[in-house]
């Protein structure tokens, strides 16, 4: 019959099947079971991960108990297995420990994938062709030339924690799942916008933002008064693990200036959140000044420094008439003009 699905209670004239082959039992188990070995890292550093592995005499690998996913069936192995290692010539060569799914023999089983002797060897291919020999990778084995002493390097998959999701409130639940699960704030509450996390052994941390761009009010630091709010406009948004994104737009429409206040030389803006304390991070905005208020140009470039661990932005200018004399600090926000930058900085949500 050109159609068929499986597996049903019965056997039917459409093409349905009770009982299925391990051959269609293989096309199905592939998508639900990717290979890997039966264990979720959920931690740093898991202290007895199965497969462990060990070399014994210099040419002998013994591969400990393990359990794992191979080419969509489960093989598990409870007691210690020991794999012979080929001997070299006058070249160096690498092999792959696998599990071998042998569908001839309707069995899997441990097995050497042996390489080619090379001056510059590589680690050979895994085979994985369905209803035929399915390897997957557990370590691979370095072979030196003239029979040297092997050793070994973890080369197998495992599984990770499944993703959760939840309507509000990720960061105080991920606290409760597994380490090194990503975890997503679907924000039904509307209270920070839809957020993916990741909870891993440096602390919890948002990796991205999934929707729109957050909007905050940036104050001005060091100048006499606040320009009015309206003005003052900000968007922000995470775009990997403890980096943010942002761009402040300052716009004095009064006919004064916000200038520095009295013992300041510089102003500054405030960020979104507060930047990493381990180092200054530079960027680099603009300000355009068209009645040429404050005696300055009517376009300025504008070098911003953080202050490291606060959430601080200060601002600094080429001097407007010896340009060999550097940098100053920006005396303020002139009459009529707009001030913009947009970056990407690190923040210090993992507490550094």
């Amino acid at each position: 019959m050109a159609e068929s699905s499986y597996p049903f209670d019965a056997s039917n004239s459409s093409g349905g099947t009770a009982v299925v082959s391990q051959t269609q039992w293989q096309d199905m188990a592939v998508r639900w079971a990717p290979d890997g070995i039966d264990y979720r890292l959920t931690g740093p550093s898991p202290t007895d991960l199965p497969f462990s592995a060990a070399v014994v005499n210099g040419r002998q690998v013994q591969v400990r108990s393990g359990a794992a996913w191979v080419g969509g069936f489960y093989y598990r192995s409870t007691a210690t297995v020991s794999l012979d290692i080929a001997e070299t010539t006058t070249k160096a060569r690498k092999d792959l420990i696998v599990i071998r799914l042998d569908m001839a023999q309707s069995a899997a089983r441990l097995a050497v994938l042996k390489g080619v002797e090379s001056a510059t060897p590589t680690e050979p291919r895994p085979t994985q062709v369905r209803g035929a020999i399915w390897e997957t990778p557990l370590w691979a084995v370095d072979v030196p030339a003239a029979n040297g002493a092997v050793t070994v390097t973890r080369r197998g998959p495992f599984a990770m924690p499944a993703p959760v999701a939840y309507p509000w409130g990720a960061e105080d639940s991920a606290l409760l799942v597994p380490r090194n699960t990503l975890a997503y704030d679907l924000d039904a509450n509307n209270d920070g916008g839809q957020q993916e996390a990741w909870h891993g052994h440096d602390g919890y941390a948002v990796t991205r933002h999934l929707g729109k761009s957050e909007t905050y009010t940036p104050s001005t630091i060091n100048t006499s008064f606040q320009l009015p709010s309206a003005d003052r406009v900000g968007r922000w948004r995470w775009i990997a693990p403890n980096v943010m994104w942002f761009q402040i737009t300052i716009r004095n429409s009064l006919d004064q200036g916000a200038m520095v206040k009295g013992g300041e030389w510089r102003v500054g803006v405030t960020l979104p959140r507060k930047c990493n304390p381990r180092g200054i991070q530079v960027l680099h905005g603009y300000m355009s000044n068209p009645d040429l208020s404050g005696n300055l140009p009517n376009m300025i470039s504008v070098t911003a420094t953080t202050e490291p661990g606060t959430s601080t932005l200060l601002l600094h200018t080429p001097n407007n008439k010896t340009p060999s004399e550097g940098l100053d600090g920006l005396r303020g926000f002139p009459a009529k003009s707009t001030y913009s930058i947009s970056g990407v900085l690190e923040a210090n949500e993992l507490k550094e």
